[in-house]
């Protein structure tokens, strides 16, 4: 199955050659073509591969033989987008499944206290649960039109998704399939997209394209909004402090957005550099606040406590757009998603030093990371490539003195 979407995405002038117009017609039915330049090219099997996590093709072998001659003629490997590696001590295992679904853009994956990971497929309307002890998986129904962007577990047990283009926060009960919808309380608010619970069990999340925060009580399902004081700061990531303080990243200016969980009062911190974009940040267990800095390709340090500020170049420079970002393993772990393959970055607070993986979408590296979160028992990180429908999970295998490969394990194919 793959998605019936359309992405108007900016033309790309395609290369004349036989089977470009079946690759339109097929490609183009769920994306925008313009994608291939993101890119950084495959063999005839590479291709193969790839188009078998989105679209189903083997009931039709010659449109499948036309658009694979076509990609790999006029698409090879190449370095157009090569990340710059990091080299470091320690040794990382991946673990993938390939979701049911093609063409679903899966995403965010979170764990329940059962030990099950759950996502949503983001361009399909689906919500997705993974036994990672036998690789079983289920996969459920969400109302037409949700677009779910972001899932996470409530207090209650239930999983609990953002109607990214439908404007509702959604709850799924696990037990009975029952889904209750919670509509946002002003027009202007069109995109509910990421959500955190606060340890009193509110559900604060952020609006980006509106450019709002809001927060949802399970126990009345009041929705409460306030508006960001700078106008397009789009919010994105967002995390809760300790002491209960919200905060979220802006996706599009330079600054991060801090929200008091009573007044619902939203302040902004100006970050020093134009051109400076943050898609989402984390809160290591001093308070500090650890961001991505998409638009520069820096990873940014702040001090909630005295201001201070501190950014590092990502080791595959400006053009490498972190994007994805977690605290885990005492280290500060994001993705360089502007670079081919899409790495997973190891940040050491203490040395200031890098290390870095290719991400693996089977066996080829494609796709985006787009939000982690580790497990919670801290022992693992929760990653995902949208562009091949893979969820995953990354450990630490060890810390020896020698650089390392990742080693890749492979639950569904």
């Amino acid at each position: 199955m793959a998605a019936v979407l359309y992405h108007p995405y900016a033309a790309l002038a395609l290369p004349e050659g036989e089977g470009r117009e079946t690759f339109e017609a097929v490609c183009a039915a769920c994306h925008g073509v313009n994608l291939i330049e993101r890119s950084s090219g495959y063999t005839h099997e590479e291709w193969d591969f790839l188009i078998s996590t989105m679209i189903e093709l083997s009931d039709a072998p010659a449109r499948q033989d036309e658009i694979l001659g076509y990609l790999a003629e006029h698409f090879p490997p190449s370095d157009n987008r090569a990340a710059t590696p990091a080299d470091g001590p320690l040794s990382v295992q991946f673990e993938e499944w390939k979701v049911p679904t093609l063409g679903q853009r899966s995403r965010d994956p979170v764990e329940a206290p059962d030990g099950s990971i759950w996502w949503v497929g983001q361009w399909l309307d689906i919500l997705g649960r993974i036994d990672p002890e036998t690789g079983e998986m289920e996969e459920f129904e969400l109302p037409p039109g949700a677009r779910p962007h972001s899932v996470n577990i409530g207090p209650d047990g239930a999983a609990w998704y953002t109607g990214n283009r439908n404007a509702t926060m959604g709850r799924f009960d696990p037990q009975t399939g029952e889904i209750t919808e919670y509509p946002m309380p002003d027009e202007a608010a069109r995109d509910p997209h990421t959500a955190e619970f606060a340890e009193n069990g509110i559900l604060w999340f952020t609006l980006q394209q509106s450019n709002m925060i809001g927060r949802l009580d399970p126990e009345t399902g009041e929705v409460q909004l306030a508006t960001s004081p700078r106008e397009g700061s789009r919010p994105y990531g967002l995390k809760i402090a300790a002491d209960g303080t919200v905060w979220a990243s802006c996706n599009g200016a330079n600054c991060l957005l801090r929200v008091d969980p009573e007044s619902m009062e939203v302040s902004e911190i100006a970050l020093p550099e134009a051109g400076t974009t943050v898609r989402r940040l984390d809160i290591d267990e001093d308070g500090i606040i650890w961001w991505v800095n998409s638009g520069l390709g820096r990873l940014g340090r702040y001090d909630p406590d005295s201001g201070d500020i501190q950014e590092w170049d990502s080791p595959s420079g400006p053009d490498s757009h972190p994007y994805a970002i977690a605290v885990f393993d005492g280290a500060v772990w994001y993705n360089e998603s502007g670079v081919r393959p899409d790495m997973l970055v190891r940040f050491d607070p203490e040395a200031e030093s890098f290390q870095s993986w290719p991400i693996p979408s089977g066996p080829v590296h494609a796709g985006i990371l787009r939000h982690m979160r580790t497990t919670l028992d801290g022992e693992a990180l929760l990653i995902h490539q949208t562009g091949t429908n893979h969820i995953g999970r990354v450990t630490v295998e060890n810390s020896g003195s020698t650089p390392s490969r990742p080693s890749i394990r492979n639950q569904r194919d």
